[in-house]
């Protein structure tokens, strides 16, 4: 038996899912319970009307994948775009919400795998009583309300939600009762009832009345799938990620590149930079290739093999940066990760893509809806293009790794185009240098281009990082950006490691409000 482990960026979340483990409860139990609380306690970063991603290492077998992104309803198309993108409001509804969908096909794998799950509304319990009267606004809700309230006021039901009594500062306490109402419900009647139960009739009434293109028929079509891990092996290593509509191709790609040219790196600048420009090959090769899973064009198998390796691996100059003229877009995420006594681990994602999503409040639900529609291309034809019944690409990516000493990790963060740049630290720093867990995700990290909070598509280094490195990157053609340390646009990260002699490491990240927990140990930052 292992020491439970649960991190998270939110601490409400983090006692929930570690409250659950210590109760010895299956480590997809307490992500479902955990991802429902996070809902509650971080709702600019995730939501019931979300998305989420998972990626399971049992205790003995193969990865899992679960793909729980949702697709752009019947009526969608380039002619909703026709007077410009809408960013925020109903306009930009135009992807069905997949997460409840994902919690329930985690809880089905369970279930297959021979432990029946416990009661739906055991799980959601928790997020029910946090929505009903424990809730504390965090520093991160409440800058980023601060941030957004002259964006978003006039949006739907968001005023009513965030503001119905001023500005809210940290620490301060409220009540959410629609929204605990919700996740009551779905306990009750079960997770199928968002889609196609009472609460998908009213979200279907609901979005007739807002004018939205989305409708019942839309919900109803919603599930979620089962998939086989993507794979790379780093000598005796294996990494997981997981295929479209998710980027975990190109972080695995960043992996890959890396580990080919890494023995030519004798300074933290001379990795900066391979990892930097693997990132770039890694994105070129995404954005011409990745979208939804039925339309992808990406061969994985030759882009991995050696030959495709090589062949971009080759076009890296190790002393000098290729033209990087393009940016990101924000996106907002919650990664999760959790190990139950049995050995089981799970690394999940949860999004609504940009900071509170569409900023639409369904009436009745108190739940945000996402926007995740904004990563369609406006284009004719393409695997990312907009049209009807189709999945976007996502910035999503979970991952996982097995290391040849027996060895087990499932780490991730929230970021956008941060994601796979810091999944590529995060590498580097445990797997490469040694750091322990906790240095690892608390050091100081750099992002090329534009991603949540951020508008310049340079490359950003937070400061301590910045002046060990900053001028030998920049010599070498980088434009290097200095940003404080800790800042929050590099992410929420975290990981967990468990080692083959039983022992179990976990760590959050101190840019956010969350923490790990091992075992009955207090929370940490």
């Amino acid at each position: 038996m292992f020491p439970s482990a649960f991190t998270s960026p939110s601490l409400d979340a983090t006692r929930v899912g570690s409250d659950l483990l210590e109760d010895g409860a299956h480590a997809v139990e307490a992500m479902v319970a955990a991802a429902a609380a996070i809902a509650v306690s971080y709702p600019h970063m995730n939501s019931v009307g979300g998305d989420g991603f998972w990626l399971i290492l049992p205790a003995a077998g193969e990865p899992v994948g679960i793909l729980a992104g949702g697709r752009s309803g019947h009526r969608v198309g380039r002619h909703c775009w026709a007077d410009g993108r809408a960013e925020r409001g109903v306009g930009a509804m135009l992807t069905v919400p997949g997460a409840v969908a994902g919690w329930q096909a985690a809880l089905d794998w369970q279930r297959d795998s021979g432990r029946a799950p416990r009661p739906v509304a055991e799980l959601l319990g928790p997020a029910v009583t946090l929505a009903g009267r424990t809730a504390t606004v965090s520093a991160s809700l409440a800058r980023n309300l601060a941030e957004c309230e002259s964006v978003l006021r006039d949006v739907p039901g968001f005023a009513e939600r965030f503001l119905a009594d001023g500005m809210p500062a940290p620490g301060d306490c409220g009540t959410h009762a629609d929204l605990a109402a919700l996740l009551a419900r779905l306990g009750d009647a079960g997770l199928d009832d968002f889609y196609r139960g009472d609460v998908g009739r009213h979200l279907a009434t609901q979005l007739t009345a807002l004018g939205s293109v989305l409708d019942g028929d839309d919900l109803a079509d919603c599930h979620a799938g089962r998939v086989t891990p993507l794979r790379v092996d780093l000598g005796a290593d294996r990494v997981f990620n997981l295929p479209a509509p998710t980027q975990g191709a190109a972080s695995l790609m960043i992996l890959a590149l890396y580990h080919r040219l890494r023995g030519n790196a004798t300074s933290d600048a001379d990795h900066v930079h391979l990892l930097v420009e693997a990132t770039k090959r890694a994105f070129e090769l995404r954005d011409r290739h990745i979208g939804d899973p039925r339309s992808t064009t990406l061969d994985y198998a030759s882009a991995f093999s050696d030959e495709g390796l090589a062949a971009l691996a080759d076009d890296i100059d190790p002393g000098r940066a290729a033209p990087w003229p393009r940016g990101g877009g924000p996106a907002d995420t919650v990664w999760l990760g959790a190990l139950d006594r049995a050995g089981n681990m799970v690394s999940y994602i949860q999004s609504l893509y940009w900071e509170f999503g569409s900023g639409v409040v369904i009436p009745g639900t108190g739940m945000l809806w996402t926007n995740r529609g904004l990563c369609f291309d406006d284009a004719d034809s393409g695997p990312n293009a907009i049209a009807p019944r189709r999945v976007p690409r996502h910035t999503l990516n979970p991952a996982a790794a097995c290391f040849g000493d027996g060895r087990r990790m499932v780490y991730g963060t929230m970021g956008g185009e941060g994601q796979p740049q810091t999944q590529g630290a995060i590498w580097w720093r445990y797997a490469v240098s040694g750091q322990d867990p906790r240095s690892t995700i608390a050091s100081a990290r750099w992002l090329l281009g534009r991603t949540w909070g951020e508008e310049s598509a340079s490359l950003k280094l937070e400061r301590s990082l910045a002046t060990r490195v900053g001028d030998a990157l920049a010599s070498r053609g980088h434009a290097v950006e200095t940003v404080d340390d800790g800042n929050e646009s590099m992410g929420h990260a975290g990981m967990i490691v468990r080692h083959g002699d039983g022992r179990v490491e976990a760590a959050a990240d101190p840019r956010s409000d969350g923490g790990a927990r091992v075992g009955a140990a207090a929370a940490v930052d």
